[in-house]
């Protein structure tokens, strides 16, 4: 076989139909760098079925496709046709009987290659062999490319060796070796794997037998449970039917004592007609209790709101109690100023009795003042007795103070007591031994409460009329007392 015509579509820098004629003798591409010289011998290699990327001077398989330039768009496939002369009919025997052979690579982007002798689709390795078989491929030494010379000069003995069979024409049988050799040992696993799979066949016969014989057995064994089930079934019969037997007797004997039931049971119907009869007076009498206890229940209400409302008064009266408290601490300190007042006058008047009898002009002044001192003491002492009967007053008011809430606390103690035997009268009432409610009574004992409470809030109105009074006076005292001090003092 010789190659005559090699034609190439989208691979790498060839984007449009090339076809690179190979004619007899010698063949020579001349060209400058980077004009795609070495992209003819890297399709020639790729469509006998080169697998490494590497080898192509490509990043992956799919660089070996077109990728554009700017002014061309990007291929998506790419393909190889490598035209062969069968005319010595040297080609295997599934292609020998052709002149011509057609050897095609197609790749798609992110599909893969497909390979095709004679337009019919064939393995990668069918067309791998039939290189092989002519002495070359895409590894083989009859490819010489850039710096192939120097590793066959430097190459090991084996590749050496493998040039050599190439040149005689033993490659070829050296790859179906090759594959015979793994099929041999595809084989050989295989057997191995059924000689696994036959000792474990023979594993399951031994189990199955063993089965066989226990399930002989279990008939045997279930044949003589089911006779003996029989026999236990017929003596179960014969106790049933005696059980039957004494069923009978034991449901006449029931009869009759539904009869007497039934009899007790149309008597104890006639009772209840005659309870039921009675029963309307005393639902109107428990409905009648019902309505005083809530009668009842209201009044301790209202009581405990007006004991409530007791207590907040109390209470505010003791908060005036020390209110009153502070306001006659406070009158004694004006007490005890004007006090001090005085003796500070009575100084300045004996320092100007004994200034007096330099000079008669001074002598005047002084007696001027003098006076005038002696008109200021006149009206801090009438302020000072007015302030002692105030205080006075406030004391006494004070007593009374006390007294009102004495008198208060014992009406909040007898209004406890009043509320404490309501509460008794209330517990007694619902008891059902008491009968009917005292109304009466227990509204009485409400109209007492509500006296008292009266009596307490007229207590405080008096209370707060009688502490309004010294406050008032204790003002006009305050006010006069402070339009007098400056005049003493000058």
């Amino acid at each position: 076989m010789k190659l005559n015509k090699l034609r190439l579509l989208g691979f790498k820098s060839f984007v449009e139909p090339t076809d690179f004629h190979i004619e007899h003798g010698l063949t020579g591409v001349v060209g400058p760098n980077g004009c795609g010289k070495s992209n003819l011998v890297e399709a020639l290699r790729w469509v006998m079925g080169e697998t490494s990327h590497k080898s192509l001077r490509a990043a992956g398989m799919d660089d070996v496709i077109f990728n554009g330039t700017n002014n061309r768009p990007a291929r998506n496939n790419a393909e190889v046709m490598l035209f062969l002369d069968n005319a010595d009919r040297s080609a295997p025997a599934q292609f020998n009987d052709q002149e011509m052979i057609e050897v095609a690579r197609r790749i798609e982007r992110e599909k893969g290659s497909t390979y095709r002798l004679n337009g019919r689709e064939v393995r990668a390795r069918d067309v791998q062999l039939l290189f092989a078989d002519a002495s070359t491929g895409a590894r083989s030494p009859a490819l010489v490319h850039q710096g192939r010379i120097g590793e066959i000069i430097q190459a090991k003995p084996e590749q050496r060796r493998r040039v050599l069979e190439e040149a005689a024409g033993i490659a070829g049988l050296h790859a179906r070796r090759h594959e015979a050799e793994l099929r041999l040992k595809a084989a050989e696993t295989n057997l191995a794997r059924l000689e696994d799979v036959i000792g474990q066949l023979a594993q399951q016969m031994d189990a199955l037998k063993r089965q066989a014989r226990q399930a002989v057995k279990y008939r045997q064994v279930s044949a003589d449970v089911r006779k003996a089930e029989a026999t236990l079934f017929h003596l179960r019969w014969l106790a049933a039917n005696a059980e039957v037997e004494a069923a009978h007797a034991a449901k006449d004997q029931s009869a009759h004592r539904v009869a007497a039931a039934t009899q007790t049971q149309a008597e104890t119907a006639t009772a209840q007609a005659v309870a039921a009869a009675a029963l309307p007076p005393l639902r109107d009498e428990e409905a009648a209790a019902s309505a005083a206890l809530q009668r009842l229940v209201m009044a301790r209400e209202q009581l405990d709101r007006e004991e409530a409302r007791v207590n907040e008064r109390i209470v505010d009266l003791d908060r005036r109690l020390v209110q009153l408290a502070q306001d006659i601490a406070r009158e004694q300190r004006l007490e005890a100023d004007a006090q001090a007042a005085l003796e500070r006058l009575g100084t300045e008047e004996a320092g100007l009795t004994q200034d007096g009898a330099g000079i008669a002009q001074r002598e005047a002044d002084v007696a001027t003042r003098v006076a005038g001192a002696e008109a200021a003491l006149a009206e801090v002492e009438k302020v000072f007795g007015e302030l002692t009967s105030a205080l006075a007053d406030l004391v006494a008011r004070r007593n009374q103070l006390e007294r009102a809430v004495a008198e208060h606390s014992t009406r909040l103690v007898r209004l406890e007591g009043q509320i404490g035997e309501v509460e008794t009268e209330l517990a007694s009432l619902e008891k059902p031994e008491n009968g009917t409610p005292d109304v009466a009574a227990a509204a009485s004992a409400v109209e007492t409460a509500q006296n008292a409470v009266a009596q307490a809030e007229a207590a405080a109105l008096r209370t707060e009329a009688a502490f309004g009074r010294p406050a008032s006076a204790r003002c006009r005292a305050r006010t006069a007392h402070r339009g007098r001090a400056p005049r003493a003092s000058a």
